[in-house]
């Protein structure tokens, strides 16, 4: 192999050890999931790479049987194609492939509606309500039904549903948490729904994934699951903020600004989160959402 060559490789080996290496370093990865959800989510996922590898074998294999038949070296062999119509020739090159999309389309058209987001993971089961707000650039979490909210933090009891009612007040923004579900938009004057449970305890990674403005890259935040004995004791410490979220606080809140450190409201405006529907709703639009510019400075949309 020619020196150049040889160091052509060896620098694509690296690239892709590194690329590798770098999907353990994000918490909570497809394939090392934390909850019922992510893990039917990856055995999906191995199910259609399964049915996928009727193709992918074959040809692979294919591949690198022609490569040896007709190498520079094998001065015998020769390439005589009979170019007529063959038809088992044409069934197997369009049916096979067919087939497998049909089959496909059908696996993950039952399943799209058997993980539905917005389907409760346990119906016998009340789950813990959270609402969700995507801001510049930064992320409230409300409970309602204990009266605090926080932000760039998510505490949740392990074993506990977990349903997430989403929504901006701003532009389009998208909730991910890898380690226990897929991402849901966040909509300005609109509500999405998430429900999660996480079944293992850990600290997950959690993020916005739609671009929107120049704070984008720092707009993450972290989920905490939990046993029910820590959770009540991490919201025993939030009632005991000194600080209300009421309607003042909110508007220097909902600011454009990056990297705000964790921060804990006792006492939320009653009716927050419709409220911050309702003034995106029609007629009665008070605020239009920051309108993100191509240098990424967000200001009223005109």
């Amino acid at each position: 192999m020619r020196p150049a060559l040889a160091y052509r490789s060896l620098a694509l080996a690296l690239g892709a050890a590194l690329l590798c290496a770098g999907c353990s370093v994000i918490d909570g990865p497809v394939l090392d999931p934390k909850g019922p959800i992510t893990l039917a989510e990856r055995d999906l996922l191995f199910q259609a790479i399964g049915i996928m590898m009727i193709v992918i074998i074959p040809v692979f294999v294919m591949a690198a049987l022609f490569m040896w038949r007709y190498r520079g070296t094998n001065k015998s062999a020769r390439y005589t194609p009979n170019l007529a119509y063959y038809w088992p020739a044409e069934v197997l090159v369009w049916g096979v492939p067919a087939a497998i999309i049909v089959w496909l389309g059908l696996h993950l058209w039952h399943n799209t509606y058997k993980y539905d987001p917005y389907n409760q993971i346990d119906p016998s089961v009340t789950p813990l309500e959270v609402q969700a707000i995507a801001q510049d650039w930064k992320w409230l979490f409300v409970y309602p039904e204990h009266d605090v909210a926080v932000v760039n933090e998510l505490a949740i009891p392990v074993d506990t549903p977990i349903s997430i009612t989403i929504t901006s007040d701003t532009v389009m923004n998208s909730l991910i948490i890898p380690a226990l579900g897929g991402q849901i938009y966040a909509m300005a004057g609109m509500q999405t729904r998430l429900n999660l449970l996480a079944d293992k305890p850990g600290t997950f990674w959690g993020r916005n994934v739609q671009y929107s403005g120049t704070g984008f890259a720092n707009q993450q935040f972290q989920t905490l699951a939990t046993s029910k004995e820590d959770f009540d004791a991490w919201m025993e410490k939030a009632k005991r903020s000194s600080q209300p979220l009421d309607a003042a606080t909110y508007e220097k809140l909902a600011k454009p600004s990056e990297k705000v450190p964790v921060t804990y409201y006792s006492g939320v405006e009653p009716g927050l989160f419709d409220k911050i529907i309702a003034k995106y709703s029609h007629g009665d639009v008070d605020r239009e959402p920051h309108a993100a510019h191509a240098d990424g400075a967000a200001e009223p949309a005109e």
